[in-house]
């Protein structure tokens, strides 16, 4: 393999389970936030915004929203990129 090997982007979904979820408002329509994406930028920091379904109910739009500095929110996504990291090093190849 080639050492100049460039991954641009990792990045996980995680579903926020329901005691974490919070509302937020985007263009007068008000979301639930159930998923979170997680990215791992080049420097090794993460970064992370949330996305979710309109209180009324439907799709809505695909709007991201920023994550509240939260311990618990902070913990799910420390857990969650390192549950990723071990399941990517463990990974099996092309099925």
């Amino acid at each position: 393999m080639s050492s100049d090997l460039e991954v641009s982007a990792l990045a996980i979904n995680v579903t926020i389970p329901e005691v974490l979820r919070w509302t937020d408002s985007r263009r007068g329509e008000e979301f639930t936030l159930t998923t979170l994406n997680i990215r791992l930028l080049p420097d090794g920091h993460l970064a992370v915004k949330a996305y979710g379904r309109p209180v009324v109910g439907g799709r809505g739009a695909y709007v991201s929203f920023p994550v509240p500095e939260k311990p618990e929110l902070a913990a799910l996504v420390s857990e969650a990129a390192g549950r990723a990291g071990a399941m990517w090093a463990a990974h099996r190849g092309l099925g």
